[in-house]
């Protein structure tokens, strides 16, 4: 009973402390409510200040980070690009090499051997020396004949060489440039992207071969159509000059430059590019093949793709302008610096056009002398235009 007694009061004190508490927190709460209602609007102010600056920050941090993180990237692209075109620049000086110390050799050799079977003047010289020791051996109609061969055959023998030392080592860069540049493409994907890189197939080593090989395309097919033009040619600007006629080396280089413009100008434009390479490339590869061959003609093969970018190359106006270029820079040499100078003379004198013919059959094989020799192979290379060209092929941009 004690205990339940003691139990009741405990419980009663505990209510009536209860009851204080509560009477003693009311101003307190009331004190905060007011509080609130007075400074409400300064604490949200502050409040919305504080949140907003605080994503601000964060905003400026990651967009700094962003920021850090992009110019690490720039200048890791950079030093890569440096990289690349370091040695993109190698290895278009290794490109050059290879078509002046192997490719451009074997097809300038094979070229002049050519020429000079097909263009062979000692025939006509045996007979006109026969004539000259044996007087009455010739009548005056056959050495006149002969002579006028001699002219014509002489001056397209020239001419055919000019035309052809300049044309074949521009062809056969821009087999090598064009090669070049697709094998580095396919060699440089490694080296991470660039913007100098793109997508391209690898090319088979046998494609290669056959691709370079193409450049013997004008000693074994397009030799003839250039000698039959050429001639006629020669014909039409000699056909006024006489044997007795004075040539100076004013004479002389006008004279082979209208021949060469006269060339270049006939038939369609550009009809000059199929004496270099074939029209349609699938015909020429099936060429030389026997007829167990089960190729399929109508298949698009990697060399097509070479030989049809070599041939948009040799047909644009570019690359007339590097023509033009090259063949007035290798006939001011011929004229200029190969005796002819000395040797015909200044304007104001010169040699009967009888005369000169002798110097131009003796000048003939200098001009597809082996590259390493050829001085006009030499002046080719050197012109500022010409290098620029090909580097910009190399480089696949426009040349423009």
């Amino acid at each position: 009973m004690h205990y339940f007694l003691s139990f009741r009061i405990n419980q009663r004190k505990a209510i009536e402390k209860g009851q204080t508490n509560k009477r003693s927190d009311a101003p307190n709460m009331l004190y905060l409510r007011n509080l609130w209602r007075r400074h409400r609007r300064k604490v949200l102010v502050t409040a919305g200040v504080l949140g907003s600056g605080y994503f601000l920050y964060k905003l400026y941090d990651a967009h700094k980070r962003r920021l850090t993180d992009l110019e690490r990237q720039l200048a890791s692209e950079r030093e890569n690009d440096e990289f690349i075109k370091a040695r993109m620049q190698v290895h278009f000086e290794n490109i050059q090499r290879i078509a002046d110390t192997t490719t451009l050799p074997h097809s300038m050799h094979y070229l002049s051997c050519r020429i000079a079977e097909d263009l062979d003047l000692s025939h006509l010289t045996e007979r006109l020396t026969k004539g000259k020791g044996q007087p009455n051996s010739l009548s005056s109609s056959e050495k006149l004949e002969l002579w006028d061969r001699l002219k014509i055959l002489s001056f397209t023998r020239m001419v055919v060489s000019i035309w052809a030392v300049t044309m074949l080592s521009l062809y056969i860069r821009v087999q090598v440039n064009i090669l070049g540049r697709h094998l580095y493409i396919d060699t440089a994907r490694g080296l991470g992207s660039s913007h100098l890189l793109e997508d391209a197939d690898l090319i088979d080593r046998e494609e290669q071969q056959k691709f370079l090989a193409s450049a013997d395309f004008l000693a074994n097919y397009g030799l003839p159509t250039l000698l039959s033009n050429m001639q006629i040619a020669v014909t039409e600007v000699l056909k006024a000059k006489q044997l007795r006629d004075f040539f100076d080396s004013r004479v002389l280089h006008q004279t082979i430059m209208q021949i060469l413009d006269m060339f270049m100008s006939m038939g369609s434009p550009r009809f000059w590019v199929d004496c270099l390479m074939p029209e349609d490339p699938r015909l020429y590869k099936l060429a030389p093949t026997s007829s167990s061959d089960k190729t399929n003609p109508s298949e698009f093969t990697q060399f097509d793709q070479l030989m049809v970018e070599t041939r948009e190359v040799l047909s644009s106006a570019e690359f007339d302008s590097v023509v033009e270029i090259s063949l007035k820079a290798v006939v001011n040499a011929l004229v200029e610096e190969k005796g002819f100078q000395s040797r015909v003379g200044r304007p104001t004198l010169g040699m009967p056009l009888a005369r000169l013919l002798p110097l131009i059959t003796q000048i003939c094989p200098t001009l597809l002398d082996e590259p390493s020799k050829n001085q006009f192979i030499q002046i080719i290379q050197s012109i500022p235009e010409v290098g620029l060209f090909f580097t910009l092929l190399y480089t696949n941009m426009s040349t423009s």
